[in-house]
């Protein structure tokens, strides 16, 4: 005998193959072997009702407050507890309730498709980037004198700087990077603005060269319009922007250059992302706030399969607040888009171990596996070949027989 657990459809299917079940039963019975709890807000108290009754009737269940039962409560949180097959039974019905379950049927069948998507892709300038099985490793090159993680090559070497990120990204392609990450700002707790024509001069001639001698696209790491425009031109193939695109002109400048975009999550700026932290709901919060920066992001014409999101670790949390986004960033699956994660070398990662130690590979290499199995598609790191390498145990280990 064998109890199991499972994260993924895909292994119930191995299983039903190995059986030897045929396979249109197999198609029928895997939505019944596939479980979920969902979680709404401030229903109605009359529509949780009806939802409790509708999921009894169905075999699943759902719990509401105690209030809402008597009346007392006009409002409830529902938790829906039942297996897919239940879910898209619910959602037929519902579409013909009323008290807003119409409503909430369609929320319900678009969430519920994005959340078990699997099969992503983001489509760049010059082809697509498979974001399925595959976890992609972008690799983190700071063209900056001032860098939280002591990798600054302007700081180091300002005369040939440009042939030096060279190196170090085709090194990093080597080691397994999938793509480079090109940055002239400190995005470093209360760090300081730079002038555009300072950034360009740091981030200009690197990108040039790069575009002509490496294959893996370039992201350009950037709040300005103006930087991100150089790069494009120079044959950057992606905008990876910590304000979320905040400026509506980067995303003109997006959807006319068609680059891909990474939208993050910030509080405030990083001269003050540290000082006033505070939330009702974190992962709710963040979720609302990627929502409607992919909302803005598509309405001014950048296509939907060319954003990614990130949640920000680091940027306005408190260690509490980057631990519980690892740990449920499966979470944001809900939005439909590649998640990208970025603990690397972070400062969160030192309060943890409580150490001021600059070597801090061996953790962000935990960070990056639990971020994983929890859903990143695109890792940001700085340390490449350590992190490639676990990726690569760990898919394997996965993908077992598979």
């Amino acid at each position: 005998m064998r109890i199991f657990h499972f994260n993924c459809s895909a292994e119930v299917q191995k299983i039903m193959h190995e059986i030897g079940v045929d396979p249109y039963g197999a198609k029928i019975m895997l939505p019944k072997a596939v479980t979920f709890l969902i979680r709404l807000e401030a229903i109605n108290n009359i529509a949780a009702n009806i939802l409790k009754q509708e999921m009894l009737s169905l075999g699943a269940d759902a719990a509401i407050a105690r209030g809402a039962l008597t009346g007392k409560t006009k409002r409830t949180d529902v938790l829906l507890i039942g297996e897919l097959a239940q879910f898209n039974s619910l959602i037929n019905k519902l579409s013909f309730q009323p008290f807003g379950l119409q409503k909430l049927a369609v929320e319900l069948d678009e969430n519920i498709k994005k959340f078990t998507k699997n099969n992503l892709a983001l489509s760049l300038r010059k082809g697509f980037l498979t974001l399925g099985k595959k976890v992609r490793v972008m690799g983190v090159i700071n063209l900056t004198p001032d860098s939280f993680s002591l990798d600054g090559l302007y700081r180091n070497f300002s005369s040939n700087y440009p042939a030096l990120a060279l190196q170090k990204a085709r090194g990093m392609i080597a080691d397994g990077a999938d793509i480079i990450d090109l940055g002239g700002e400190s995005s470093r707790p209360g760090a300081k603005n730079i002038s555009t024509q300072e950034e360009l001069r740091r981030v200009g001639p690197a990108v040039k060269l790069l575009a002509k001698k490496i294959s893996a696209p370039i992201s350009i790491d950037t709040t300005k319009p103006e930087v991100a425009k150089v790069a494009l031109d120079a044959g950057a193939q992606m905008i990876n922007d910590i304000s979320g695109l905040s400026d509506k002109r980067m995303i003109k400048l997006a959807a006319q250059y068609k680059a891909a975009v990474v939208i993050m999550h910030m509080l405030g700026n990083p001269r003050n992302m540290q000082k006033i932290i505070k939330y009702n709901s974190l992962i709710t919060d963040i979720s609302v706030y990627l929502k409607n920066a992919i909302a803005f992001a598509e309405e001014g014409g950048i296509k939907p399969d060319k954003i990614i999101i990130d949640p920000g670790i680091g940027f306005g949390k408190t260690l509490a607040h980057n631990l519980e986004i690892i740990k449920h960033l499966e979470d944001f699956k809900i939005l439909g888009k590649p998640l990208l994660i970025g603990p690397s070398r972070k400062t969160f990662i030192a309060k943890v171990l409580k150490s001021d130690s600059a070597d801090r590979t061996s953790a962000t290499v935990a960070a990056c596996v639990l971020a994983v199995q929890r859903g990143a598609n695109i890792v940001r790191v700085h340390d490449v070949k350590e992190v490639s390498q676990a990726l690569k145990i760990t898919g394997a280990i996965k993908n077992a027989n598979a």
